[in-house]
């Protein structure tokens, strides 16, 4: 396994929690993730994404600190599958003005861990184009997206991402950080 064993997530799992986590991009019909996939490889299970070309002349910093727009989307998509690491490295506008996100490979712990430099609309409303996303996603936890979630994560990892989508949708606002946690990954950027 080609994996650096982190204190918080069991050993050999974040292939998987990457492959979850654009199932559930895909869930909620934003292609935030790229395409991403298991495959074996010469130190066993793993995951290939597409590699992505993204637009070298955006200014990624100024897009996190001056709160774009199309981020909300990824902050709320963040949220569902409870992000770890959103740092602004992560996020790659392309030319065409999508915003893709990469490196979900600490996601969907049970544990409120919310760590990203999207805070800009914590506490806002959600937009009704948001609002339908988790509506999507909660759907597809009902159906064919729970089992194949089931098949990367711990159980009680999908269940905790049910809950999260039906507070989310219940509460109809952007989460605020978590107290007993640091809000910020470092490095930020």
């Amino acid at each position: 396994m080609a994996e650096r064993p982190l204190f918080d997530f069991p050993v050999g799992t974040l292939a998987r929690r990457e492959v979850a986590a654009f199932l559930v991009s895909e869930a909620t019909g934003w292609g935030i993730v790229p395409p991403t996939v298991l495959r074996e490889g010469p130190f066993g299970e793993g995951m290939v994404q597409q590699w992505i070309h993204a637009n070298q002349t955006v200014d990624v910093v100024a897009m996190v600190v001056g709160d774009d727009p199309r981020l909300r989307r990824m902050a709320v998509f963040d949220a569902i599958v409870n992000n770890t690491d959103r740092k602004g490295g992560h996020v790659l506008p392309m030319p065409d003005g999508h915003v893709f996100g990469v490196d979900h490979g600490v996601t969907f712990s049970t544990e409120p861990k919310l760590r990203t430099v999207l805070w800009g609309w914590m506490g806002a409303p959600f937009e009704a184009d948001e609002r339908a996303g988790l509506e999507r996603v909660r759907a597809a936890l009902a159906g064919d997206l729970v089992e194949a979630l089931r098949e990367l994560l711990d159980g009680v990892e999908v269940t905790a991402t049910k809950r999260r989508v039906a507070s989310l949708l219940r509460f109809g606002r952007f989460p605020r950080p978590n107290r007993d946690w640091p809000s910020i990954p470092w490095p930020a950027f």
